[in-house]
Parts: structure tokens; sequence; C-alpha cells
């Protein structure tokens, strides 16, 4: 019985130390230009996962909180953004190099193609592109609106944020309450926050919060934020706003 006992704390004991092993650990890697191998200083390094950020130095090297399978965000400006998945890999060997693209090298070609017209109208009906957005029009309303792809959510968003914003907000943020906890720990991290002060695209928060752009403008509309903020503000502001909103919203929510 002793001896059962003493294994079981030793277990314990195991299985403790390794947790906080693995919660301790950093993955160091050096960031690098994908065309001329260069080190790439001032690179913002985001995980996703922890919601923690940082910076590479002059010699391209960063050090990050974060555990195997965790997805770390990498974004400079004028290089393609890129999402990494932690492989154990890259705390065994250590030196892992990543590569970002000059988005001059990313851009994919584009063929651009006017419209031929025959000057015959069946044929050129058939050439002409279809467009796959979708208006839906409502009785006693004079105009449409336009839901994006024919869905049955299209319709319930648009019906949602004419006949009952409340009940849109309820939506957008009721389905992602994980990503909506999020925010206070964006919040807490100065190099996150420095990275969105810097950011108009929205393209971290979207990583960040795991949300569309659509639902951001969405969100902030139904909040009564203004068109003219909601193009204009850098990413920093978009975050304060939209945790107001969520915060205002779990107050009336909790009142219900």
């Amino acid at each position: 019985m002793g001896k059962r006992l003493f294994l079981f704390f030793v277990l314990i004991n195991t299985i403790g130390f390794s947790q906080d092993t693995e919660e301790s650990e950093r993955l160091e890697a050096i960031v690098v230009n994908a065309q001329t191998g260069a080190t790439m200083e001032s690179v913002h390094v985001v995980n996703l996962n922890q919601v923690k950020g940082t910076i590479t130095n002059k010699d391209g090297a960063f050090s990050i909180p974060a555990v195997v399978n965790d997805t770390l965000y990498f974004s400079f400006l004028g290089f393609k953004s890129q999402k990494i998945r932690v492989t154990n890999d890259m705390f065994k060997f250590g030196q892992t190099k990543i590569s970002l693209t000059e988005l001059a090298y990313a851009l994919e070609e584009v063929i651009v193609r006017p419209y031929q017209l025959t000057g015959y109208l069946e044929i050129d009906v058939k050439n002409l592109p279809i467009n796959n957005a979708y208006q839906y029009s409502i009785s006693g309303l004079s105009v449409g609106y336009e839901a994006g792809k024919k869905n049955p959510s299209a319709v319930t968003k648009v019906l949602g944020a004419i006949l009952n914003p409340a009940d849109l907000l309820r939506n957008l943020f009721g389905k992602k309450p994980n990503q909506m906890r999020k925010l206070r720990q964006v919040k807490e991290d100065d190099q996150i926050r420095d990275l969105l002060a810097s950011k108009f695209d929205r393209e971290t928060l979207i990583e960040l919060l795991q949300i569309e752009k659509v639902d951001i403008e969405d969100i902030l509309n139904n909040c009564s934020y203004s068109k003219s903020f909601i193009t204009t503000a850098n990413d920093l502001q978009i975050l304060d706003a939209i945790s107001s909103c969520y915060e205002e919203f779990k107050v009336l929510n909790r009142e219900k």
C-alpha cells in the first residue's frame, strides 16, 4: 500500500512538473526575407492561442510563449502576413527560420479581359460576368438590401439588421463567446496593442478574434459608430470600440 501511495505522488508531481514546463516553454526562431535571406527586424509576432505578442530584434530573432499546435501570426509592412503552426521540431532543433514574402512577389498574376461585344444581344448577354450578390426587398421599404451569396444566413442577417439590431448583436456576440473573451487579453498585451495601433486593414483583428470583417462592421454599425469612424480608425481603436460595445451588450443581456 505504501509503495502504491508513493508511486501515486511521484506520478502527480511528474504531471504537474510537465504541465508547468509546457506552460512556461518559450519558442525561439528567426524571421528572414524569403527573397534575399536577410534577417528581418521589427516583425510583429502574435501567438493567436495565448494572445501574446512580441517583435523580432535586429538579428531577426524572437522568443514567445508557445506550446505545440499553437498558431503564430507574422505581420510586417510590405510583406504578406503569414500563419505558422508550432510543431515539436521547432522546440527540439531550434534555429527555426520563418520566411516572409514581399507583396510584390506574393501577388498572383492577373489577366485583364475586356468584354468582347459582338453587337448581337443574345451572344453579348451570355458573355457578361454574373453578379452573385443577391438583393432582398421588403414590403414597405423603398430600397433593396444586398446580402452577398444566396444562403439562409444572408437573409437572416439582412432581416436582423433591419428589424431588430439587438438580435443581430446577440447572434454575433453569442455565437462566438470564446473569441469575445479574448478582447480583454488582447488589450492587456502591450506588443499586440502597439501592432494594432499601426494597422488599418482589420487583418490582425480578424485572426485574433476569429470573426469576419463584415461582422466587425455590423457590430460597430449597430453600436451607433459612424461610417467615417469604421473606415478610418486604426485597428486598436476598432478593438476598443468592439470591447466597449461588448461590455454594453453583456450588461443589457444580464438585465433581460
